[in-house]
């Protein structure tokens, strides 16, 4: 089973162009705020109207501005899960689930499973203000699973509750997913979220969709600055190729790269946890003086400054396990490295 996206949605000023396609898998779209990521699900649910483009799943066509295909969103079968669940907050916890059920014989046996299994078996009387976020959660996805959906969209599930909730549910999510047997599309913004429970990435930039990757790619060679900072990156700087090596000139240094740069390569990026106290003969390493140095909780964030770079270059930002760190005091030099895997190799958008 395959969903197939490619749609265009003018809101304003804002203009969606987004193309992917998802089959048996968990998909993310991965995204700033404001990138177009629920305009996306909307869309694919029915709950909005694309300007152009088409969907289908499994070749069943959802819309196509072609063809004059629009199936309303009942007609689609797609679950989804709202940022802020969108219960019926005037019915019971029992009547949620009962709502998204219109065959009475099926809610018989259907509707006590689903308590049962939700874990709400006692407050199946309750209202949704009357219950905890967790269990407003669980009231949601059981809802959505009881209308036997094909698809399944899950716009930020954990956005509204705090972090010890989010890790329990994630948990549970996880073991309905695993059974599905349609595709998943989960729209994120934090990219640990995506790493834990996506099997591939698709990135959305202003509005713009990039391709669909796999997260170990992500990772290694993100391609774009805008994949490369949804992925965690922290470091970049002007570049320019030079054969198999890149020249930073805000930072007056050149790098190697160890293998051939693109010439459409223009920014260079490193993560924080990449750049290293370097050992003696090591390459790509160049002194630079501690300006600053900040004890996280678990890690000692330092920031650098190569002592060629120019006075308006941007500090290079060093993440060490808290116990390794052993460095000078602001103000200090230190040298450091970069390793010429380790670099990633980027264009602007």
């Amino acid at each position: 089973m395959a969903l197939n996206v490619n749609i265009r949605k003018r809101l304003g000023d804002f203009d969606l162009q987004v193309s992917f396609s998802a089959g048996r898998e968990r998909l993310a779209l991965l995204g700033a705020s404001g990138c177009g990521k629920s305009v996306t699900l909307r869309c694919i649910a029915g709950i909005l109207s694309p300007d152009e483009g088409h969907i289908d799943l499994d070749g069943r066509v959802f819309y196509d501005s072609a063809s004059h295909i629009c199936l309303p969103p009942q007609a689609r079968h797609a679950g989804y899960l709202f940022q802020h669940f969108a219960l019926f907050p005037h019915l019971s916890v029992r009547r949620n689930l009962e709502a998204a059920v219109p065959d009475r014989s099926r809610r018989r046996t259907l509707i006590p499973e689903l308590l049962r299994r939700f874990q709400l078996e006692d407050v199946a009387s309750l209202r949704p203000r009357q219950i905890s976020g967790g269990q407003q959660q669980r009231t949601a996805l059981a809802r959505m699973l009881a209308a036997d959906p094909t698809l399944i969209l899950l716009d930020e599930p954990f956005s509204a509750l705090d972090s010890y909730l989010q890790y329990q549910l994630e948990l549970e999510l996880l073991d309905v997913l695993e059974d599905f047997p349609g595709p998943v599309v989960w729209v994120s913004h934090d990219r640990g979220e995506v790493f834990r429970n996506c099997h591939s990435v698709c990135v959305l930039d202003r509005g713009h969709s990039q391709p669909v990757r796999d997260l170990e790619t992500l990772f290694h060679d993100p391609g774009t600055e805008a994949a490369a900072r949804l992925s965690g990156c922290k470091n970049y700087a002007d570049a320019i190729p030079d054969g198999t090596r890149l020249r930073l000139p805000e930072w007056n240094l050149t790098l190697d790269c160890g293998r051939p740069v693109p010439a459409d390569v223009s920014r260079m990026g490193i993560r924080a946890h990449h750049v290293h106290p370097a050992a003696p003969g090591e390459a790509n390493a160049f002194p630079c003086r501690v300006e600053r140095i900040i004890q996280d909780l678990f890690t000692t964030i330092v920031l650098l400054r190569p002592l060629a770079a120019r006075p308006e270059a941007p500090p290079l930002r060093m993440e060490l396990d808290r116990t390794l760190w052993r460095g000078p005091a602001p103000g200090g030099e230190l040298v450091v490295a970069l390793r010429p895997q380790d670099i990633l190799l980027l264009q602007e958008t």
